[in-house]
């Protein structure tokens, strides 16, 4: 009885290299064709993984997504062009999972590119473009388990033992999916609180009193839920980088609330109330102003320039302590996926 390597592959993708068209002898020959065709998509495969946890760069990701893809089309190709062993219905149902690989590649990881563009407007499209990315690994896992199953059934018919191994490689692509899995948990936790902030910043700059205190409250509900849910989520192998990044960015936006964003709102109503007395004064013709007009109009002027200055420097602090935090967050993250997934 002959024996077979299976390479179990967690991520979901069954990887091929090409070969000239041959025919074969025998159903183990068959087997060891189809099993060689995977080394190729195997290391486009993992160049790709490898892209979208160390890359910066969106165009590199997607060159090497289209090679992955060109790797599947001549596995296609080649798998068609080739010979079988007694019947072809072994044959149709490798294409066919090689098929609905190159579809998943080509339709639904361009829309996850496509929901990238538009995921940081909203919380919600965030939320949309991530349980997208699960689905469609999870629709490559489902695919794989149906080869895996197809080549056991195959090699059993024909008398043939399987031994089931884990490369290296599927070893690397088990643990990017983990990676990827608790890095997105903690990012989706930060994203929808960090979007509140911007609702607030955008109230800020319209010097809007009533649209700053709807924000800043609820900035300070959400920051306070996202330290309840960091709560819940243990270190990725004794790793709390993610966890205190997240929360120390927290901790900044309900001191934000409590400590800076009554001053904020007290200097805006200040300035509405000299906008109306400016306006009072401007309406009335000077030989009309009484004493107490022109009395509350002076003070008011003083009130405002006395405070414009603190209010100036108020808002510069919080923008530089602001990017100091969104840059160790945003640190935080690329050191953590550096740090566990594989770059060899």
């Amino acid at each position: 009885m002959k024996k077979i390597t299976l390479t179990a592959f967690i991520c979901g993708f069954l990887f091929c290299q090409s070969i000239f068209s041959q025919e074969f002898s025998s159903a183990s020959a068959y087997l060891d064709f189809v099993s060689g065709e995977q080394q190729e998509i195997t290391q486009n495969m993992w160049k790709y993984n490898k892209a979208m946890a160390h890359d910066k760069s969106d165009r590199n990701v997607e060159r090497k997504r289209k090679n992955l893809i060109k790797s599947v089309e001549k596995s296609i190709e080649k798998i068609e062009d080739a010979g079988t062993f007694e019947g072809e219905e072994y044959k149709k149902e490798v294409l066919h999972n090689l098929i609905l690989y190159k579809n998943l590649l080509r339709q639904d990881y361009e829309k996850i590119i496509d929901m990238k563009a538009v995921a940081e407007k909203s919380y919600d499209m965030m939320e949309a473009y991530i349980n997208t990315q699960e689905m469609t690994s999870q629709k490559m896992t489902e695919a794989q388990q149906l080869y895996e199953q197809n080549f056991k059934a195959y090699a059993k018919k024909h008398n043939i033992n399987i031994v089931d191994n884990e490369t290296d490689l599927g070893r690397k692509m088990k643990i990017s999916g983990e990676v990827f899995d608790y890095y997105n948990e903690v990012y989706l936790i930060f994203f929808k609180v960090n979007f509140n902030e911007s609702y607030l910043m955008d109230a800020i700059e319209q010097n809007n009193v009533s649209a700053i205190q709807q924000s800043a409250n609820a900035l300070k509900q959400s920051a306070e839920n996202g330290l309840l849910e960091l709560e819940k989520i243990e270190a990725y192998k004794k790793d709390r980088s993610l966890i205190k990044s997240t929360r120390k960015a927290f901790e900044f936006y309900i001191d934000e609330v409590e400590n800076k964003i009554p001053e904020i709102t007290s200097f805006l109503i200040l300035n509405e109330d000299f906008a109306k007395i400016k306006k009072a004064i401007d309406d009335t013709p000077q030989r009309k102003r009484t004493k107490e007009q022109v009395d509350a109009y002076n003070k008011k002027v003083k009130e405002v320039n006395a405070a414009v200055n603190n209010y100036n420097k108020l808002n510069n602090d919080l923008y530089e302590d602001r990017q100091v935090v969104i840059n160790h967050v945003n640190q935080a993250n690329e050191e953590f996926l550096a740090r566990h997934i594989p770059n060899d």
